[in-house]
């Protein structure tokens, strides 16, 4: 009996001690959509597409090659920050987390994200790899706050076999596209007068996003200081006016598509109802791969190019990014270092990632052979430089999007006046900047 007793306490130390050969599992939270169908088990990352296709073979891939690590993906509904809002204030926060530029300084300026200087130096990561606008969107109050994982903006993608049936095609095989409101308009009927389809095909239902940041494009370009004071916003001047009624001009005069949310606007251009889609970098990979397959709408004939400047004050487009944060939390040493671990996985694949699309963030790799190989790229190169995001400084880029989208989609839909809009807009924003 006694050499039993000892035996199963022997047995049950056991089962209490650690593994010594336990993985070491890090928390992942990301959006970028679900695809665990198609490519819940691709480690091939050369055969991904799209943006979900590639950051699961990323992952898949990862965890292959480290055996001694396990990533424990959550896929959350675009953008997530209310779900990551309750597991911080509830202590359960994930270990890493994909998050936009424009909505770090929300975090960072709370303490709730892990400076990352020290992790990225373990792995022989310096700042200086990086684009400047990439690693200008992630340093606050000089310390490193996320890996920076790709520029954005939004394009115009062209259906050039449509554009061809109306007569808008350059011998050099290229679309033409209006270079002012005035051809933006008569571009838009010659379009429409010879296909019976709309000339632009944007998100306008259940939408602020897009709003906001066409919005911003057009305010960028008449070299707009609506953001000089960081806490303040000022849409009162003509240029706010001027922008908004170009944006309901083309929704008025029936150059857009309507009451399309963000699903429908990116089938409805793959489906050929209209000629240009108003949409994101990230659909440049599905899109050009739709174009090499037979017997589709975009069969031979996809381009894209940046938003086109309508107005001529300054060449430049809203811009903004995706990075990796660690927010706070406790963890050890071995699981910041396997963190890290990932992280040099990234920033070595960060070629993989700019297939979606997106502009790279690594020098290296927005200067390669191999990266500008990749179709369309010299079209949209010119991005890197022009693209500009709101200051730095400003807070609750997010919310402030949502309020301004709303108030911009209130005055297009006619029910709002533009100077309403513009000046209940104003209002919302700044009592919101006020009250943080």
């Amino acid at each position: 009996m006694k050499k039993l007793l000892l035996g199963t306490t022997a047995v049950g130390l056991l089962a209490l001690a650690p593994l010594a050969n336990a993985n070491t599992t890090i928390e992942l939270q990301r959006f970028f959509g679900a695809c665990e169908a198609e490519y819940g088990k691709v480690t091939d990352v050369s055969a991904a597409v799209g943006e979900c296709g590639i950051i699961t073979a990323l992952v898949n891939k990862f965890e292959a090659d480290n055996p001694d690590i396990d990533v424990n993906v959550t896929t959350v509904e675009w953008p997530g920050y209310d779900q990551l809002n309750a597991q911080l204030a509830s202590r359960s926060a994930p270990d890493v987390v994909s998050m936009h530029y424009s909505a770090m300084s929300d975090y960072q300026s709370r303490g709730l994200l892990v400076p990352l200087d020290k992790l990225l130096k373990d792995q022989n990561i310096k700042p200086s790899d990086f684009t400047n606008a990439a690693i200008s969107s992630v340093t606050k109050e000089g310390k490193i706050y996320a890996l920076p994982f790709d520029n954005w903006t939004m394009l115009f993608h062209v259906n050039n076999n449509l554009m061809k049936k109306a007569d808008l095609m350059k011998s050099n095989g290229k679309p033409v596209l209006p270079s002012s409101s005035d051809e933006l308009f008569a571009q838009g009927k010659q379009f429409k007068d010879a296909t019976g389809k709309p000339y632009l095909v944007q998100i306008t239902a259940n939408e602020t996003a897009a709003y906001a940041r066409i919005f911003y494009t057009l305010m960028m370009q008449q070299n707009s200081k609506f953001f000089a004071d960081p806490s303040r916003i000022d849409l009162s001047g003509k240029d706010a006016k001027a922008a908004l009624t170009l944006m309901k001009d083309i929704m008025d005069k029936g150059l857009s598509t309507k009451n399309m949310d963000y699903p429908a606007a990116v089938a409805g251009f793959a489906n050929g109802q209209g000629g240009i889609a108003v949409n994101g970098t990230w659909l440049i990979g599905s899109y050009d791969a739709q174009s090499k397959q037979a017997d589709n709408p975009l069969s031979d004939g996809y381009s894209v190019f940046p938003v086109p400047q309508f107005f001529k004050q300054k060449d430049a487009t809203y811009a903004d990014g995706h990075g990796w944060v660690v927010p706070r939390g406790n963890r050890d040493e071995e699981k910041m270092a396997a963190i890290g671990k990932l992280f040099k996985f990234l920033y070595d694949n960060d070629y993989e990632w700019a297939r979606t699309g997106h502009l790279p963030t690594v020098k290296a790799v927005i200067d390669s052979d191999e990266f500008k190989s990749l179709p369309h790229r010299s079209d949209i190169a010119k991005v890197a430089k022009t693209g500009q995001a709101l200051p730095a400084q400003v807070l609750r880029q997010f919310a402030i999007q949502d309020i301004l989208g709303e108030e911009l989609g209130s005055a297009i839909s006619g029910n709002k006046s533009i100077d309403d809009a513009l000046e209940t807009a104003q209002y919302r924003i700044n009592d919101l900047l006020e009250n943080i």
